[in-house]
Protein backbone atom coordinates (compact mmCIF):
# COMPACT_ATOMS: atom_id res chain seq x y z
CA UNK A 1 0.00 0.00 0.00
CA UNK A 2 1.21 3.72 -0.91
CA UNK A 3 2.18 5.94 1.76
CA UNK A 4 -0.37 9.18 1.96
CA UNK A 5 1.20 12.27 0.77
CA UNK A 6 -0.35 15.99 0.66
CA UNK A 7 0.78 18.60 -1.87
CA UNK A 8 0.53 22.41 -1.67
CA UNK A 9 1.57 24.55 -4.80
CA UNK A 10 2.53 28.43 -3.80
CA UNK A 11 1.68 30.85 -6.45
CA UNK A 12 2.96 34.42 -5.33
CA UNK A 13 1.59 36.56 -7.48
CA UNK A 14 -1.18 38.86 -6.80
CA UNK A 15 -2.97 41.87 -8.86
CA UNK A 16 -2.24 44.50 -5.72
CA UNK A 17 -0.26 43.84 -2.12
CA UNK A 18 -3.11 43.76 0.60
CA UNK A 19 -2.07 46.43 3.14
CA UNK A 20 -2.28 43.62 6.05
CA UNK A 21 -0.48 41.11 4.29
CA UNK A 22 2.93 39.49 5.11
CA UNK A 23 2.88 36.63 3.17
CA UNK A 24 5.17 35.52 0.16
CA UNK A 25 3.39 37.36 -2.38
CA UNK A 26 3.69 40.72 -4.78
CA UNK A 27 2.42 41.99 -8.24
CA UNK A 28 4.54 40.24 -10.91
CA UNK A 29 4.67 40.71 -15.08
CA UNK A 30 3.45 38.39 -17.69
CA UNK A 31 6.59 37.17 -18.69
CA UNK A 32 7.90 36.56 -14.91
CA UNK A 33 4.41 34.26 -14.37
CA UNK A 34 5.39 32.41 -17.17
CA UNK A 35 9.10 31.81 -16.10
CA UNK A 36 7.80 30.78 -12.68
CA UNK A 37 5.21 27.93 -13.72
CA UNK A 38 7.90 26.73 -15.81
CA UNK A 39 10.57 26.36 -13.45
CA UNK A 40 7.40 25.06 -11.05
CA UNK A 41 6.68 22.10 -13.78
CA UNK A 42 10.43 21.46 -13.69
CA UNK A 43 10.06 21.34 -9.35
CA UNK A 44 6.71 18.79 -9.76
CA UNK A 45 8.64 16.51 -12.38
CA UNK A 46 11.97 16.14 -9.90
CA UNK A 47 9.70 15.11 -6.82
CA UNK A 48 7.30 12.88 -9.20
CA UNK A 49 10.30 10.61 -9.64
CA UNK A 50 11.05 10.22 -5.87
CA UNK A 51 7.52 10.06 -4.93
CA UNK A 52 6.54 6.89 -6.45
CA UNK A 53 5.90 5.21 -3.56
CA UNK A 54 2.89 8.04 -2.52
CA UNK A 55 -0.08 8.47 -3.17
CA UNK A 56 -1.64 12.00 -3.10
CA UNK A 57 -4.64 12.66 -1.16
CA UNK A 58 -4.88 16.16 -1.38
CA UNK A 59 -3.81 19.20 -3.42
CA UNK A 60 -3.80 22.82 -2.72
CA UNK A 61 -2.83 25.66 -4.73
CA UNK A 62 -2.43 28.71 -2.25
CA UNK A 63 -0.81 31.96 -2.36
CA UNK A 64 -0.80 35.10 -2.93
CA UNK A 65 -3.69 34.88 -5.69
CA UNK A 66 -3.40 31.70 -7.82
CA UNK A 67 -6.56 32.56 -9.80
CA UNK A 68 -4.95 36.05 -10.60
CA UNK A 69 -2.92 33.89 -13.23
CA UNK A 70 -4.48 32.56 -16.52
CA UNK A 71 -6.45 29.37 -16.18
CA UNK A 72 -3.99 27.92 -18.80
CA UNK A 73 -1.40 28.20 -16.15
CA UNK A 74 -3.24 26.58 -13.59
CA UNK A 75 -4.21 23.98 -16.09
CA UNK A 76 -0.46 22.95 -16.60
CA UNK A 77 0.36 22.54 -13.27
CA UNK A 78 -2.29 20.38 -12.83
CA UNK A 79 -1.94 18.10 -15.48
CA UNK A 80 1.30 17.73 -15.03
CA UNK A 81 0.78 16.84 -11.44
CA UNK A 82 -1.52 14.01 -12.68
CA UNK A 83 1.79 13.27 -14.95
CA UNK A 84 4.30 12.99 -12.03
CA UNK A 85 1.75 11.87 -9.28
CA UNK A 86 -0.20 8.86 -8.33
CA UNK A 87 -3.61 10.76 -7.26
CA UNK A 88 -6.25 9.14 -5.88
CA UNK A 89 -9.30 9.16 -7.33
CA UNK A 90 -11.54 11.06 -4.32
CA UNK A 91 -8.49 13.36 -4.25
CA UNK A 92 -9.35 16.98 -3.02
CA UNK A 93 -8.03 19.48 -5.06
CA UNK A 94 -8.28 23.28 -3.68
CA UNK A 95 -7.64 26.56 -5.47
CA UNK A 96 -7.52 30.02 -3.55
CA UNK A 97 -9.42 32.40 -5.19
CA UNK A 98 -9.87 36.58 -4.84
CA UNK A 99 -12.99 37.96 -6.27
CA UNK A 100 -12.77 40.31 -8.78
CA UNK A 101 -10.29 37.93 -10.56
CA UNK A 102 -12.17 34.85 -11.50
CA UNK A 103 -13.93 34.63 -14.52
CA UNK A 104 -16.22 31.99 -16.50
CA UNK A 105 -13.33 30.98 -18.43
CA UNK A 106 -11.19 30.47 -15.56
CA UNK A 107 -13.65 28.24 -13.58
CA UNK A 108 -14.69 26.11 -16.60
CA UNK A 109 -11.30 25.05 -16.92
CA UNK A 110 -10.82 24.38 -13.02
CA UNK A 111 -13.54 22.45 -13.07
CA UNK A 112 -12.16 20.27 -15.94
CA UNK A 113 -9.07 19.98 -14.91
CA UNK A 114 -10.15 18.27 -11.92
CA UNK A 115 -10.26 20.96 -9.17
CA UNK A 116 -13.19 20.24 -6.81
CA UNK A 117 -12.64 23.15 -4.06
CA UNK A 118 -12.87 26.77 -3.98
CA UNK A 119 -11.16 28.87 -1.16
CA UNK A 120 -12.33 32.63 -1.72
CA UNK A 121 -10.73 35.44 0.18
CA UNK A 122 -13.64 37.62 1.14
CA UNK A 123 -12.83 38.92 4.24
CA UNK A 124 -15.66 41.32 4.70
CA UNK A 125 -18.73 41.85 3.14
CA UNK A 126 -18.54 45.60 4.16
CA UNK A 127 -17.13 47.16 0.91
CA UNK A 128 -15.90 50.23 3.31
CA UNK A 129 -13.66 47.75 5.45
CA UNK A 130 -12.92 45.99 2.01
CA UNK A 131 -11.12 49.41 1.40
CA UNK A 132 -9.84 49.85 4.50
CA UNK A 133 -7.95 46.48 3.80
CA UNK A 134 -6.59 47.21 0.66
CA UNK A 135 -8.44 44.85 -1.27
CA UNK A 136 -8.96 45.01 -4.89
CA UNK A 137 -12.50 43.86 -5.00
CA UNK A 138 -16.04 44.78 -3.32
CA UNK A 139 -18.75 42.81 -1.88
CA UNK A 140 -20.91 42.70 -5.10
CA UNK A 141 -18.14 41.29 -7.23
CA UNK A 142 -17.93 38.65 -4.68
CA UNK A 143 -21.44 37.69 -4.90
CA UNK A 144 -21.45 37.79 -8.55
CA UNK A 145 -17.55 35.33 -8.45
CA UNK A 146 -19.58 33.27 -6.31
CA UNK A 147 -22.88 32.76 -8.47
CA UNK A 148 -21.15 32.08 -10.93
CA UNK A 149 -19.20 29.50 -9.22
CA UNK A 150 -21.84 27.51 -8.15
CA UNK A 151 -23.39 28.14 -12.08
CA UNK A 152 -20.29 26.29 -14.03
CA UNK A 153 -20.80 23.25 -11.15
CA UNK A 154 -18.71 24.18 -7.91
CA UNK A 155 -20.16 21.91 -4.96
CA UNK A 156 -17.76 23.31 -2.31
CA UNK A 157 -17.10 26.31 -1.72
CA UNK A 158 -15.02 27.56 1.57
CA UNK A 159 -15.62 31.37 2.04
CA UNK A 160 -12.91 33.20 4.39
CA UNK A 161 -13.74 36.35 6.59
CA UNK A 162 -11.29 38.60 8.73
CA UNK A 163 -12.49 39.65 12.73
CA UNK A 164 -10.92 42.12 14.82
CA UNK A 165 -10.32 44.79 11.92
CA UNK A 166 -9.62 48.73 12.53
CA UNK A 167 -12.95 49.99 13.93
CA UNK A 168 -14.85 46.64 13.84
CA UNK A 169 -17.53 46.20 16.26
CA UNK A 170 -19.31 42.79 16.66
CA UNK A 171 -22.41 44.09 14.77
CA UNK A 172 -20.39 44.87 11.64
CA UNK A 173 -18.73 41.49 11.57
CA UNK A 174 -21.61 39.73 12.25
CA UNK A 175 -23.48 41.68 9.59
CA UNK A 176 -20.98 40.50 7.12
CA UNK A 177 -20.75 36.98 8.28
CA UNK A 178 -25.30 36.28 8.19
CA UNK A 179 -24.53 37.74 4.30
CA UNK A 180 -22.42 34.80 3.92
CA UNK A 181 -24.02 32.06 5.40
CA UNK A 182 -27.08 33.08 3.74
CA UNK A 183 -25.41 32.40 0.66
CA UNK A 184 -24.72 28.29 2.04
CA UNK A 185 -21.44 27.89 1.36
CA UNK A 186 -20.18 24.67 2.68
CA UNK A 187 -17.28 25.69 4.61
CA UNK A 188 -16.36 29.05 6.19
CA UNK A 189 -13.00 30.62 7.79
CA UNK A 190 -13.14 33.31 10.78
CA UNK A 191 -9.88 34.73 11.17
CA UNK A 192 -8.63 37.49 13.78
CA UNK A 193 -6.46 40.26 11.90
CA UNK A 194 -2.91 39.96 13.10
CA UNK A 195 -0.49 42.95 12.08
CA UNK A 196 2.19 42.24 11.03
CA UNK A 197 6.10 44.00 11.28
CA UNK A 198 6.83 45.46 7.80
CA UNK A 199 3.43 45.73 6.45
CA UNK A 200 1.51 48.99 6.16
CA UNK A 201 -0.98 48.06 8.64
CA UNK A 202 1.87 47.62 11.01
CA UNK A 203 2.93 51.07 10.34
CA UNK A 204 -0.46 52.71 10.43
CA UNK A 205 -1.49 50.99 13.66
CA UNK A 206 2.05 49.90 15.41
CA UNK A 207 0.70 52.13 18.61
CA UNK A 208 -2.53 50.62 18.91
CA UNK A 209 -0.83 47.40 18.72
CA UNK A 210 2.06 47.96 21.18
CA UNK A 211 -1.44 49.57 23.70
CA UNK A 212 -3.27 46.41 23.12
CA UNK A 213 -0.22 43.93 23.87
CA UNK A 214 0.17 45.41 27.20
CA UNK A 215 -3.53 45.95 27.93
CA UNK A 216 -4.23 48.89 27.46
CA UNK A 217 -7.39 50.77 25.95
CA UNK A 218 -6.51 51.24 22.02
CA UNK A 219 -8.55 53.92 19.67
CA UNK A 220 -8.75 51.80 16.44
CA UNK A 221 -8.08 48.49 17.07
CA UNK A 222 -11.01 46.24 19.32
CA UNK A 223 -10.20 45.52 22.17
CA UNK A 224 -10.00 41.63 23.35
CA UNK A 225 -13.27 41.75 25.15
CA UNK A 226 -14.66 43.00 21.79
CA UNK A 227 -12.35 40.29 19.61
CA UNK A 228 -14.44 37.61 22.29
CA UNK A 229 -17.46 38.77 21.50
CA UNK A 230 -17.32 39.01 18.02
CA UNK A 231 -16.23 35.17 18.50
CA UNK A 232 -18.81 34.37 20.45
CA UNK A 233 -21.44 35.52 18.65
CA UNK A 234 -20.56 33.95 15.73
CA UNK A 235 -19.97 30.73 16.98
CA UNK A 236 -23.58 30.90 18.26
CA UNK A 237 -25.01 31.87 14.45
CA UNK A 238 -22.67 29.45 12.84
CA UNK A 239 -24.37 26.68 14.83
CA UNK A 240 -27.60 27.56 14.09
CA UNK A 241 -26.84 27.16 10.54
CA UNK A 242 -25.42 23.46 10.67
CA UNK A 243 -21.92 24.54 10.51
CA UNK A 244 -19.83 22.61 12.65
CA UNK A 245 -16.86 24.58 14.29
CA UNK A 246 -14.41 21.57 13.59
CA UNK A 247 -11.35 23.54 14.31
CA UNK A 248 -10.37 26.47 16.31
CA UNK A 249 -10.97 28.96 13.64
CA UNK A 250 -12.90 26.59 10.86
CA UNK A 251 -16.38 25.81 10.40
CA UNK A 252 -18.44 23.38 7.97
CA UNK A 253 -21.25 21.98 6.93
CA UNK A 254 -20.96 18.19 7.80
CA UNK A 255 -18.67 16.17 5.66
CA UNK A 256 -17.17 19.72 4.00
CA UNK A 257 -13.88 19.86 6.64
CA UNK A 258 -10.62 20.23 4.22
CA UNK A 259 -9.02 17.57 4.25
CA UNK A 260 -6.10 19.38 3.28
CA UNK A 261 -5.66 21.51 6.27
CA UNK A 262 -6.51 18.14 8.45
CA UNK A 263 -3.47 16.65 7.65
CA UNK A 264 -1.47 19.47 8.35
CA UNK A 265 -3.28 19.35 12.18
CA UNK A 266 -2.18 15.60 12.18
CA UNK A 267 1.07 16.01 11.18
CA UNK A 268 0.33 14.16 7.75
CA UNK A 269 3.84 13.88 5.06
CA UNK A 270 3.26 16.86 2.71
CA UNK A 271 5.25 18.28 0.20
CA UNK A 272 5.43 22.44 -0.53
CA UNK A 273 6.16 23.35 -4.42
CA UNK A 274 7.33 26.62 -5.36
CA UNK A 275 8.94 29.64 -3.68
CA UNK A 276 9.15 29.78 0.33
CA UNK A 277 7.09 26.40 0.48
CA UNK A 278 7.65 24.25 3.15
CA UNK A 279 7.42 20.11 3.42
CA UNK A 280 6.92 17.64 5.88
CA UNK A 281 8.62 14.52 4.69
CA UNK A 282 9.26 11.34 7.36
CA UNK A 283 9.91 13.96 10.10
CA UNK A 284 11.94 16.40 8.46
CA UNK A 285 10.83 19.30 7.31
CA UNK A 286 12.62 21.32 3.87
CA UNK A 287 11.89 24.94 3.04
CA UNK A 288 12.26 26.08 -0.22
CA UNK A 289 14.21 29.75 -1.09
CA UNK A 290 12.34 32.56 -0.91
CA UNK A 291 13.82 34.08 -4.12
CA UNK A 292 12.32 34.18 -7.33
CA UNK A 293 15.00 34.57 -9.38
CA UNK A 294 17.29 32.06 -7.62
CA UNK A 295 14.20 29.64 -7.72
CA UNK A 296 13.65 29.89 -11.14
CA UNK A 297 17.49 29.63 -12.09
CA UNK A 298 17.94 26.47 -9.60
CA UNK A 299 14.83 24.39 -10.96
CA UNK A 300 16.98 24.44 -14.29
CA UNK A 301 19.34 21.61 -12.73
CA UNK A 302 17.81 19.90 -9.68
CA UNK A 303 20.34 18.62 -7.55
CA UNK A 304 20.59 17.00 -3.81
CA UNK A 305 22.72 18.97 -1.72
CA UNK A 306 26.24 17.23 -0.86
CA UNK A 307 26.20 19.06 2.57
CA UNK A 308 23.74 16.84 4.70
CA UNK A 309 23.51 17.20 8.50
CA UNK A 310 26.13 15.49 10.23
CA UNK A 311 24.82 11.89 12.21
CA UNK A 312 21.66 12.02 10.66
CA UNK A 313 20.19 9.63 7.90
CA UNK A 314 17.95 12.26 5.59
CA UNK A 315 15.79 9.71 4.36
CA UNK A 316 15.03 9.25 -0.05
CA UNK A 317 13.89 13.00 -0.17
CA UNK A 318 16.99 14.79 1.03
CA UNK A 319 18.12 18.45 0.89
CA UNK A 320 18.55 19.55 -2.46
CA UNK A 321 19.84 23.36 -3.86
CA UNK A 322 16.39 24.66 -3.61
CA UNK A 323 16.15 24.56 0.09
CA UNK A 324 17.03 26.87 2.49
CA UNK A 325 16.73 24.86 5.03
CA UNK A 326 16.01 21.16 5.75
CA UNK A 327 16.17 20.11 10.05
CA UNK A 328 15.29 17.05 11.24
CA UNK A 329 12.65 17.05 13.63
CA UNK A 330 13.53 14.95 16.67
CA UNK A 331 11.45 12.95 18.90
CA UNK A 332 10.52 15.74 21.43
CA UNK A 333 9.45 18.22 18.50
CA UNK A 334 7.37 15.95 17.14
CA UNK A 335 5.44 14.91 20.30
CA UNK A 336 5.23 18.98 20.41
CA UNK A 337 3.44 19.06 17.58
CA UNK A 338 0.98 15.91 17.30
CA UNK A 339 -0.17 17.59 20.60
CA UNK A 340 -0.40 21.93 19.84
CA UNK A 341 -1.49 20.76 16.06
CA UNK A 342 -3.92 18.05 17.10
CA UNK A 343 -5.50 19.46 20.17
CA UNK A 344 -6.61 22.53 17.60
CA UNK A 345 -9.35 20.12 16.02
CA UNK A 346 -12.36 19.95 18.39
CA UNK A 347 -12.06 16.58 18.02
CA UNK A 348 -8.63 16.52 19.67
CA UNK A 349 -6.30 13.69 19.32
CA UNK A 350 -6.63 9.88 19.99
CA UNK A 351 -5.07 7.70 23.01
CA UNK A 352 -4.22 5.31 19.69
CA UNK A 353 -2.36 7.08 17.59
CA UNK A 354 -0.14 8.65 20.49
CA UNK A 355 0.77 5.55 21.56
CA UNK A 356 1.59 4.25 18.06
CA UNK A 357 3.64 6.85 17.31
CA UNK A 358 5.35 7.26 20.38
CA UNK A 359 5.17 3.68 21.80
CA UNK A 360 3.60 5.19 25.17
CA UNK A 361 0.40 5.91 26.82
CA UNK A 362 -0.09 10.15 26.88
CA UNK A 363 -0.10 10.45 30.18
CA UNK A 364 3.99 9.29 30.16
CA UNK A 365 4.60 12.62 28.98
CA UNK A 366 1.73 14.94 29.74
CA UNK A 367 -0.17 13.37 33.03
CA UNK A 368 0.04 16.53 35.13
CA UNK A 369 -0.28 18.80 32.29
CA UNK A 370 -3.96 17.08 31.67
CA UNK A 371 -4.40 16.54 34.91
CA UNK A 372 -4.36 20.63 35.84
CA UNK A 373 -6.51 21.45 32.52
CA UNK A 374 -8.97 19.11 33.32
CA UNK A 375 -9.42 20.30 36.42
CA UNK A 376 -10.22 23.99 35.10
CA UNK A 377 -12.25 22.72 32.81
CA UNK A 378 -10.17 23.05 29.56
CA UNK A 379 -9.72 19.34 28.40
CA UNK A 380 -11.75 16.57 28.44
CA UNK A 381 -10.04 13.30 28.86
CA UNK A 382 -12.12 10.11 27.96
CA UNK A 383 -10.58 6.41 27.09
CA UNK A 384 -10.00 7.05 23.88
CA UNK A 385 -9.18 10.79 23.10
CA UNK A 386 -7.84 13.56 24.70
CA UNK A 387 -9.81 17.25 23.30
CA UNK A 388 -9.82 20.68 24.47
CA UNK A 389 -13.77 21.47 25.65
CA UNK A 390 -15.36 24.65 24.16
CA UNK A 391 -14.27 27.05 27.00
CA UNK A 392 -11.00 25.75 25.97
CA UNK A 393 -10.67 26.24 22.61
CA UNK A 394 -11.46 29.90 23.34
CA UNK A 395 -8.04 29.65 25.08
CA UNK A 396 -6.14 27.21 22.68
CA UNK A 397 -3.01 29.40 22.45
CA UNK A 398 -2.82 29.41 26.39
CA UNK A 399 -3.50 25.89 26.62
CA UNK A 400 -1.27 24.69 23.70
CA UNK A 401 1.90 26.68 25.49
CA UNK A 402 1.99 24.46 28.25
CA UNK A 403 2.69 21.17 25.90
CA UNK A 404 6.09 22.44 24.87
CA UNK A 405 8.77 20.39 26.56
CA UNK A 406 11.98 21.52 28.06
Amino acid sequence: MKKELEIYVHIPFCMRKCSYCDFLSAPADETTQNHYVAALLREIRYYGELCRDREVSTIYIGGGTPSWLQAVYIELIIKQLRVSFAIRKDAEISIECNPGTLTKEKLVTYLGCGVNRLSIGLQSALNEELKLLGRVHTYEQFVRNYELAREVGFRNISVDLMSALPYQTPQKFLNSLRQVIALRPEHISVYSLIIEKGTPFYDKYKFDVVKKEAGMATESLPSEDVEYEIFQRSKELLKSNGYRRYEVSNFAKPSYESRHNIGYWKRSDYLGLGIGAASLIDNVRYSNTKSLDIYIEETKRIRRDPAEWEGTDNGRIGRINLHEEADLIERNGQIEEFMFLGLRMTDGITRKDFEENFHMPIEAIYGDVLARFAGEGLIERKEGFVRLTEQGMDVSNYVLAHFLMD
